[in-house]
């Protein structure tokens, strides 16, 4: 006899009552424009969450479209709010003698003002008196001048505290795939779906990022170690380093007098992602476990409320017990278990058919996959310890998609035959296996209409049926895409950001060139001095490759055995990598100056 399927209970209201606890106001339009009009954010597309589910939507998230979807000011506890629902994210406010602490700063410059502002219009006027980026993921520190905008009249630096490696996580996380992962985002967070019950319904963190102006601000306040304390307008704060938890550099936050407990997002109302399906490095969920643990014996016992940069509060001494602790248990489980069956022989993918949650987490609605999933979680672990590879010898050296499907199609006696197969396990609901057959079809044949027409039906119905809604905003995005004579190619210039390092650049210069034009080029060697940084680099392009280094300026004082000498000022550099504006490299350069048309020419820039 089959176990009982277990799930949590749809007559448990409390995260409904906790997401509407302590509402001070709402906006009568949640909605905010840039400067030029254009809409950046819009809360009100989602109103039709308010009804009954129907059947293009899994009924679990549903429930959580209509919890994320709340928006207004809520009280937390004396002191400190929260406006929630004006993006992704939320920003939290603690109030001080005579100003508010900001915690968190969604993700654009135009909602984090809006949000500041909505906030004094209920509390009064406060200054900014500090800045806290709980973690490197820009829905958390990417609104950060439109809340110092409005500190500038207190003509001082306000503290604006940050864990250490920010920068380098917020400036390199993303550099080097930065492209190919803007790509995938598209897909994961459903960016090109229409919202409504047959599309966009969020994406189980919130709603959507906001579209508005995201700005690099960097800290000036640094958090080491656990430990670390400030004490801010009268406001005592206390810190726990989480690193390699859900972002690479995180903290959380204790305010001791208030007893609350900011836990970033370490614990939310959502089963989070170990391994992202945009890209981004595994993360380690046995140190995630861990530092939970940590969070529990340091600030649990002495918390009446913990809450986070997404969804809602939990309140209570025995709530907060058991929702960190149960936190702490999901990710821990999840890594042993992959380790203990991996350590079997087992393969990531069987071992995320197989693993189940405990049934005491099942029950749980913060346990739920509406973000992160447990399935891709599980091959996430595999991945970090065992790599790509199964350890079948079978798929060491695979064909590539096209030349896979067009052998698979051809076993199996053609193109219309796999159409009719595939009909025929749709029909049978194992929308799986079909979704494997018919994208043997598209991968053959990409021309082919009718796989195409047969895909997007099969991805439109695992879409309506998943719980997760990064699932079925990939599954929906796809599906649309097989649909459009057009599809959308990804960037291939990377981002390249003015606040970054010189070397940073010149990395994300060697990741765009291209490698086989290169090699025709014979060696060419190029000298940058920059004045202002007292270093130079030397260039030197060979078989294809980019490779640079840098000594102190004084020590190179001509060209030597270089094909061109440049001198330029670092905001000259960044126009030269990223803009290809080489005007001031003309002005000084000694040698041929065609060597860097044709490096920035290789790199894409020009």
């Amino acid at each position: 006899m089959s176990s009982p399927v277990i799930h949590p209970s749809f007559q448990d209201n409390v995260d409904f009552e906790n997401a509407e606890r302590g509402l001070v106001a709402s906006l009568h339009t949640c909605l905010v424009n840039n400067e030029a009009g254009q809409i950046v954010w819009n809360n009100e597309d989602y109103n039709f969450l308010q009804g009954n589910c129907p059947s293009t939507v899994n009924p679990k998230l549903w429930r959580q479209g209509q919890l994320t979807r709340k928006q207004g000011l809520f009280e937390v506890t004396k002191g400190v709010y929260q406006v929630r629902g004006l993006d992704i994210s939320n920003m939290t406010l603690v109030e001080g003698k005579t100003g508010v602490i900001v915690l968190d700063v969604l993700a654009s410059t135009e909602c984090a003002a809006a949000a500041l502002g909505f906030y004094r219009a209920h509390r009064g006027h406060r200054s900014v008196q500090a800045v806290i980026y709980s973690h490197s993921h820009y829905d958390h520190f990417g609104g950060a001048q439109g809340v110092l905008s409005t500190a500038a009249g207190d003509q001082r630096e306000i503290p604006i505290i940050a864990p250490a490696g920010f920068m380098e996580a917020v400036l390199k996380e993303n550099i080097v795939a930065g492209p190919a992962m803007r790509r995938r985002a598209v897909f994961m967070f459903g960016g090109s779906l229409p919202i409504g019950p047959h599309a966009h319904v969020g994406c189980g963190l919130g709603m959507a990022a906001s579209g508005g102006t995201t700005i690099i601000v960097p800290p000036n306040d640094i958090i080491n170690e656990t430990g670390d304390e400030r004490m801010i307008d009268g406001v005592r704060i206390a810190f726990q380093m989480v690193p390699k938890t859900e972002a690479p550099c995180e903290i959380n936050v204790f305010f001791p007098h208030q007893r609350a407990l900011y836990i970033a997002e370490c614990a939310t109302h959502t089963m989070h992602n170990v391994i992202t399906l945009r890209g981004a490095q595994v993360r380690d969920a046995k140190k995630w476990s861990k530092h939970l643990d940590e969070t529990l014996d340091m600030y649990g016992f002495d918390s009446d409320v913990v809450f986070s940069g997404h969804h809602w509060p939990t309140w209570g001494h025995d709530n907060i017990i058991k929702f960190i602790s149960d936190q702490r248990d999901l990710y821990g489980y999840m890594h042993d278990q992959t380790v203990r069956l991996m350590n079997k022989g087992m393969t990531g993918i069987e071992i995320a058919e197989q693993l189940q949650l405990p049934p005491a987490l099942k029950q749980e609605w913060y346990a739920g996959e509406f973000y992160g999933c447990l399935s891709q979680n599980v091959k996430g672990i595999y991945q970090r310890y065992m790599t790509w590879f199964d350890g079948n010898p079978a798929n060491i050296w695979k064909h590539p998609p096209k030349e896979e499907g067009k052998r698979y199609v051809e076993c199996m006696g053609g193109v219309e035959v796999v159409i009719k197969k595939a009909k025929e396990f749709t029909d049978r609901g194992d929308l799986r296996f079909a979704a494997t057959l018919l994208d043997h079809v598209v991968a053959a044949e990409p021309s082919n209409k009718r796989g195409q027409q047969q895909l997007a039906s099969v991805y439109q119905r695992l879409g309506f049926s998943a719980e997760n809604a990064v699932w079925r905003n990939f599954y929906l995005t796809a599906a649309q895409e097989l649909g459009s004579e057009s599809k959308g190619a990804p960037q291939s210039v990377i981002a390249i950001n003015p606040q970054s390092t010189v070397e940073d650049w010149l990395d994300a210069l060697s990741l765009q060139i291209d490698g086989p034009k290169a090699c025709e080029i014979s060696v060419q060697t190029i000298v940058i001095n920059i004045p202002d940084e007292q270093t130079t680099w030397t260039l030197i392009l060979r078989n294809g490759t980019l490779t640079y280094r840098s000594k102190a300026f004084r020590a190179a004082q001509s060209s030597g055995s270089a094909d061109l000498m440049v001198t330029v000022s670092k905001s000259e550099m960044y126009d030269m990598v990223a803009k290809g504006n080489i005007d001031a490299a003309k002005k000084t350069g000694e040698g041929k100056m065609e060597k860097l048309t044709t490096l920035l020419e290789l790199g894409n820039i020009i």
